[in-house]
C-alpha cells in the first residue's frame, strides 16, 4: 500500500469519526435500553413479591396480613377468600398443559422442520415456510375461542366425561401455537448443516430417511434442543389461550395421571388475569400474591432458558 493511499484511509477514518460514534452511542442505548428494562421487571417482582411473604414484608414496611414462603411454595390448595395461597395448585396445571403441549409441538415441529429442510424444494419451502410462520402471528386469544369452539366438541365427541374447559383442550391448543417456533428454529439449524455430511452419507449408500434423521438431525441436535426449551417456555408463559380453555378453578393435580387432564384447572397465567379482573384491594394481600406468582413464573421460565443456552454452547457443532 502506497504513502497516499494510506494517507486516504486516514483522511476517510476521520471524516467519518461522528457518524460511527453518533451510529455507536445508538445501538448503546438500544442495548443499555433493554438491559435497563430488564431489570427493572425483575426489581419490581422481587420488591412486590417480598412484601407477599411474613419473613420480608417487615422490612418493606408491611403490616397487614401476609403469607408463608414455605406454604405458599408447598401448598396445594388456592383460595384468595380463605387466605390460602398455595402455589403448587397453579403449577402443577401449567405443567400439566405445557406437557401436553410438547407432546403435541415437539414431534410434529420436528417433522415439519425435517421436511422443509430436506424433502421440501425451494419453490414448496418459499411458501410453506411464510405460512407457517403466519401462524405464529394469530392472536393467543383467537386460539383460546378456537380450542373452547372446536376442538372441546371433538373431543366431547370421544371422552363424553369431559367439561366445557379441560386441560387437553388447553394443551392441545397450545401446542398448536408453539409448532412454528419449534418448526423454524429447528428449520434453520438443519439448513445449517454443511451439505458435505449429507454427500458423505449418500456416498456410504444411506437413503434419505437415513440421512436427515441419522446426519442432519443429530447434527443440529443442539439448536433442536434449544426450539424445544424456547417453546416450552411460550407454553409456560401463555396466557389468554389458556385462560379461555383450561378454566378458572384452581386444584392440584397429579401431572402424570391422564385422567386428570380432562378436568378444568386455573395455570399461573390465568390465575393472574383472574386477580386483576377481580374485586382486589390496590396494596392487599390478594393483589401481591400477584408478584408472588409471576415472580414464580420468571424464575420457572429463566431456569429454563439457562438450560437452553447452557446445552446450546455444550453440544453446538462448528463447522
Amino acid at each position: 500500500m502506497s504513502t497516499d493511499d494510506i494517507t486516504n484511509d486516514l483522511t476517510r477514518n476521520t471524516e467519518n469519526a461522528p457518524q460511527e460514534l453518533l451510529t455507536r452511542t445508538f445501538f448503546f442505548l438500544c442495548a443499555a435500553l433493554s438491559v435497563v428494562t430488564t431489570v427493572s421487571i425483575i426489581l419490581l417482582l422481587v420488591t412486590e413479591a417480598a412484601k407477599f411473604f411474613t419473613v420480608t414484608a417487615p422490612l418493606m414496611g408491611i403490616e397487614g396480613p401476609t403469607a408463608s414462603i414455605v406454604d405458599f411454595l408447598t401448598g396445594t390448595t388456592w383460595q384468595i377468600n380463605n387466605e390460602e395461597f398455595g402455589v403448587l395448585a397453579l403449577v402443577s396445571a401449567t405443567l400439566m398443559i405445557t406437557i401436553g403441549s410438547a407432546v403435541v409441538a415437539l414431534p410434529l415441529g420436528v417433522a415439519t422442520a425435517i421436511y422443509l429442510s430436506e424433502y421440501a424444494d425451494p419453490r414448496h419451502r418459499a411458501v410453506l415456510k411464510p405460512a407457517l410462520e403466519v401462524l405464529a402471528g394469530i392472536p393467543t386469544v383467537v386460539y383460546g375461542f378456537f380450542a373452547l369452539i372446536y376442538i372441546t366438541p371433538a373431543i366431547q365427541m370421544v371422552l363424553p366425561g369431559v367439561g366445557t374447559f379441560n386441560l387437553i383442550s388447553a394443551s392441545l391448543v397450545v401446542g398448536i401455537m408453539i409448532i412454528p417456533m419449534v418448526a423454524s428454529i429447528s428449520e434453520d439449524a438443519m439448513s445449517a448443516v454443511p451439505d458435505e455430511l449429507r454427500q458423505a452419507g449418500y456416498g456410504m449408500g444411506a437413503t434419505k430417511f437415513d440421512v436427515s434423521t441419522g446426519i442432519v438431525v443429530p447434527a443440529a441436535l443442539s439448536g433442536i434442543f434449544s426450539s424445544f426449551i424456547l417453546a416450552l417456555s411460550r407454553a409456560i408463559g401463555e396466557t389468554m389461550a389458556v385462560t379461555v380453555a383450561a378454566g378458572s378453578r384452581a386444584q392440584f393435580l397429579n401431572p402424570l395421571n391422564p385422567a386428570a387432564y380432562q378436568e378444568g384447572a386455573l395455570p399461573m397465567t390465568a390465575a393472574m388475569v383472574q386477580l386483576l379482573l377481580g374485586d382486589i384491594t390496590g396494596g392487599g394481600i390478594a393483589y401481591r400474591s400477584l408478584f408472588a406468582i409471576g415472580l414464580t413464573l420468571f424464575v420457572i421460565t429463566l431456569v429454563m432458558n439457562v438450560i437452553s443456552d447452557f446445552v446450546a454452547q455444550r453440544y453446538r457443532e462448528e463447522y
